[in-house]
């Protein structure tokens, strides 16, 4: 609900420049991916800009307490075990953070509510079949 509520009033809040770090963070997810990185950084970056847009200074803080354990694959490299690859798993969740920014930056609170409860839904997909296949 932390990730989720952060998207809507991000879409609500954000500024040009909080865009602006938005967006510079999934350049770095995108380059990361081509450059055979596993891309936690930038993953990372993506969501506590997302929650600086809110505007509310304990969203940025609360992630930042969390820091990178909030992704996956820090603790089971899900990627690696993707069965369609490493790089198109990567881009799967390259496009999720997409499509969260796309509907921040049109100011769309329900799209980015949406957008972000699908990408937190998916990548619990994901774990869930990473560790069931590491069992």
């Amino acid at each position: 609900s932390l990730e989720t509520e952060a998207a809507g009033l991000a879409a609500q809040r954000a500024t040009p420049d909080q865009l602006t770090a938005m967006a510079a963070a999934l350049h770095g997810f995108s380059t990361a991916i081509h450059s055979q990185s596993d891309a936690v950084p930038s993953d990372f970056q993506f969501h506590l800009e997302v929650a600086k847009a809110t505007g509310n200074r304990h969203f940025a803080d609360l992630m930042t307490y969390l820091g990178t354990h909030i992704i996956p694959r820090t603790r089971i490299n899900t990627a690696d075990q993707a069965p369609e690859g490493r790089q198109a798993y990567l881009a799967r969740v390259h496009g999720e953070h997409e499509n969260i920014f796309n509907a921040i930056r049109k100011h769309d609170s329900e799209a980015a509510r949406a957008a972000m409860r699908t990408h937190l839904s998916n990548s619990r997909d994901r774990l869930r079949k990473a560790r069931d296949e590491a069992a």
